[in-house]
């Protein structure tokens, strides 16, 4: 697993041992940065389920402002703060292992882009809709990588489906504002 692109293009990144992470595939993430990579400069980012935190990660490298990255999983949050550490990124991140929930429920932050990448078939993110809705910015950018065939609502945290696409096992789904014409 590496960095596509960004201060950080080429960089391996580690991920946690055993089978509680699984990492985003690079078609997905290459998919999932081609449809937003005009909106991540100088954006702030929230990477929940963070895992290695490869999607926050990229999302720096590619001009993202910062990222807080939340994992559940300790030995998560320690990948995590190595990989930032070797792609020279720590200094944009926040790094904190507790709940999902409960860090939507008590944080004062708001995000522009959220990346979601729960883990599979346990209906978590249907649990978080309502106090994601508390974090996201206005003309915010929720992504959620599910299960191929997990079924969200076409409105997510009050946002309409922007882009729903398969990859073998993995459904992606952008929630964002309709793109307004600048013509």
């Amino acid at each position: 697993m590496r960095v596509i692109t960004g201060s950080a293009r080429g960089r391996r990144l580690i991920t946690p041992e055993g089978y509680d992470t699984r990492p985003t595939g690079e078609k997905v993430k290459e998919a999932l940065f081609s449809a937003i990579h005009f909106d991540l400069e100088n954006k702030r980012v929230l990477d929940l389920f963070a895992g290695s935190g490869q999607l926050g990660i990229e999302a720096l490298s590619r001009g993202a402002d910062y990222c807080v990255f939340i994992d559940n999983g300790r030995e998560a949050c320690e990948v995590v703060k190595a990989n930032l550490e070797a792609t020279g990124l720590k200094q944009k991140a926040l790094v904190s292992a507790m709940d999902a929930k409960m860090f939507l429920l008590h944080s004062r932050d708001t995000f522009d882009i959220v990346l979601l990448d729960p883990p599979y078939k346990k209906g978590i993110l249907l649990e978080i809709e309502e106090a994601l809705k508390k974090v996201i910015s206005e003309n915010s950018i929720v992504i959620c990588e599910t299960e191929r065939n997990e079924e969200l609502p076409e409105v997510f945290a009050s946002l309409p489906i922007y882009k729903d696409k398969r990859f073998g096992e993995t459904r992606l789904r952008i929630y964002r504002e309709a793109q307004k014409d600048i013509y």
